[in-house]
């Protein structure tokens, strides 16, 4: 499956970007485990971030962000099977899990629960 993993990015960190890079890593930190148990992890960041640079985005929030961050995983997680939801407080995470929901996708609360990751 493509599992969108989705948690915290900008929230609690009053856009600091240590704080944010943090939780960028707290996402990826999943990624190599979903992996190795046969799927495909994405980040809606992985692909929000380079385009933001692009658009000469200059802080969380400004027009290129809200114009990129949000529709970016919202586009990504129409072609996903399913979403892992790591804990903790977050907007966009709790819209993604709305929008899966929506879409009847899977919502795996946490890693253990995703297909595969036992044998892993």
């Amino acid at each position: 499956m493509m599992i969108l993993v989705a948690g915290p990015y900008r929230g609690g960190t009053g856009d600091d970007p240590e704080l944010m890079a943090r939780n960028l890593a707290r996402l990826e930190s999943v990624t190599l485990a979903l992996f190795r148990a046969g799927h495909l992890p994405v980040i809606g960041e992985w692909l929000a971030l380079p385009l933001l640079r692009q658009a000469g985005s200059r802080r969380p929030g400004d027009a290129a962000y809200e114009e990129i961050s949000y529709p970016v995983a919202h586009r990504l997680l129409a072609r996903c099977d399913a979403v892992l939801r790591l804990p903790g407080a977050s907007k966009g995470a709790d819209e993604d899990v709305r929008r899966a929901r929506e879409l009847r996708l899977p919502v795996y609360g946490a890693l253990e629960e995703v297909p595969g990751i036992a044998g892993c």
